[in-house]
């Protein structure tokens, strides 16, 4: 669809801007090609009509190109062919590296982990200690997600959580989509209401020209209405599993998922849960907190954050006893139960580059900022609301949608006399709620961990678009509202 897209939408581009640390200078790409570098300063800004702290762009906040203003240009048509599709792939996998070694290394860290034991102990002992009371576990872990994403952003990292907490929601008598509920619905709906997502509503402020903090107060209050909606819908959902195993989405393949993540030792009920393996599973545990305040506090992105679990797993070697044989078999085996979701990152990546390389991403976006020019104020919120939500599936990129939208539909909002954090509100929602479906994002990836196919999915979680959506609107309406 993304190659019949660069044949039918006309070609154009926005010329972008780039700070480039080597030189220490604003360096300007004109839709033709022609580069032109400016002094790094407030006054090269304010002369391009964009609103944004110089700041900004010398301290690392706006890593990547963003657009100018007023500055749409068409160009000639470059459509892309079929043997592009394999050429993009390719090209997406080499983008993707980072993220794809980051998920091998907690594959072979998990592979590690299952080896001595300890998760196996850990999970009969769970769930003798969670009879009568499985549900507070679904709730707990929903609520820690949620935690994650409204503050460091979580959603390429929860694929980390999968392989972990599929076994405990399958020996708690539970179904493979009651875990990604707990797992992307809730990180999710923490990061469409970001409070200090430094990858969404930060970037998308940065790039707004407007401190994140504007706005603080609807966001929190979208976050509690979300995270109860989220839990009490997985509460509808697993108490219809608990009353009625066969209501499950999935049931047809509880058997495969149970063959899949429950080894045969995990119903063993005499595997001790000994020392050594708490200690094993409080390293690992431990990983996750270090990965999140790596993220929030000390820079990390994915390469340091693969350094740390694969220090973690040459710890828990040496604890665990293993000989390098067995060691090295695991590792191994653990990682390579993941390639495909590694593959898959970078198919799904290579959709973006084919409407990059047609040059159509900025034709859409042009399009998209003239349909709500000049709107009343509570019709442009909820439009940009449902721009943002058809946005999301060419761009699936939170940062990268900010850095690429924001300066051009911000300003907007001055024309009609709202405050541009509106506009942030409306592109975080509205994105969001594409992204529990668009296939260009993590769902293909999720699914494709636990075995889910996609249209049981869309069964289970299109109630959660429309809220999305219908909540959304709501907000964005009742905040205009407000400043009359």
């Amino acid at each position: 669809m993304a190659i019949g897209l660069t044949w039918v939408v006309p070609a154009g581009s926005y010329s972008k801007l780039f700070y480039d640390s080597m030189s220490q200078k604003l360096q300007v790409t004109a839709p033709t090609g022609e580069i032109n570098k400016l002094p790094a300063d407030q006054k090269s800004l304010d002369a391009l009509g964009i609103n944004i702290n110089i700041g900004q762009f010398t301290n690392g906040s706006i890593r990547k190109p963003i657009s100018i203003p007023d500055t749409y240009q068409r160009l000639p048509q470059a459509p892309m062919g079929i043997e592009d599709i394999a050429v993009s792939m390719v090209h997406g996998t080499i983008e993707g590296a980072d993220i794809i070694v980051f998920i091998l290394v907690l594959g072979g860290l998990i592979g590690v982990i299952k080896k001595t034991g300890a998760f196996n102990a850990g999970l009969i002992a769970l769930s003798k200690k969670t009879r009568g009371k499985e549900f507070l576990f679904v709730a707990l872990v929903s609520l820690l997600m949620a935690i994650g994403g409204t503050t460091c952003g979580i959603e390429e990292e929860a694929v980390a959580f999968y392989p972990i907490l599929v076994p405990v929601f399958l020996t708690l008598g539970y179904d493979a989509i009651v875990c990604v509920g707990a797992i992307f619905l809730a990180s999710s709906i923490g990061s469409a209401f970001s409070t200090i997502n430094p990858f969404s509503v930060v970037v998308a402020s940065n790039a707004a020209g407007i401190s994140f903090m504007e706005g603080m107060g609807a966001r929190i209050f979208g976050l509690v209405v979300g995270i109860i909606f989220v839990i009490g819908y997985l509460y509808w959902y697993a108490k219809k599993i608990k009353a009625d195993p066969t209501f499950s989405y999935t049931y047809s393949d509880l058997e495969s998922f149970k063959a899949r993540y429950l080894s045969d030792d995990t119903h063993n009920h005499h595997i001790d849960f000994t020392l050594r393996r708490k200690l094993i599973l409080l390293l690992f545990a431990l990983a996750f907190p270090l990965m999140i305040w790596g993220v929030t506090i000390a820079g990390w992105w994915f390469p340091q954050m693969a350094a740390s679990f694969l220090s973690i797993a040459i710890i828990i070697i040496f604890i665990s006893g293993l000989n390098e044989k067995d060691a090295l078999e695991a590792f191994t085996q653990g990682a390579s139960e993941l390639v495909a979701v590694s593959l898959i990152i970078g198919m799904a990546r290579g959709v973006n580059i084919v409407l990059e390389s047609g040059m159509i991403s900025d034709t859409i976006l042009a399009y998209a900022s003239q349909l709500v020019s000049g709107m009343e104020g509570s019709v442009f919120a909820v439009a940009q609301l449902i721009v943002f939500f058809f946005l999301g599936l060419i761009v699936p990129s939170s940062s990268g949608l900010a850095v690429l939208a924001m300066p051009i539909m911000a300003p907007l909002a001055d024309t009609v006399m709202i405050p541009r954090d509106i506009v942030v509100s409306a592109y975080n929602w509205g994105q969001y709620a594409m992204l529990f479906l668009a296939p260009t994002g993590l769902v293909l990836v999720t699914l494709q961990m636990l075995g889910i196919q996609f249209d049981r999915w869309i069964k289970f979680v299109w109630p959660v678009v429309v809220f999305m959506l219908l909540f959304g609107a709501a907000l964005l309406v009742g905040q205009v509202m407000m400043l009359s």
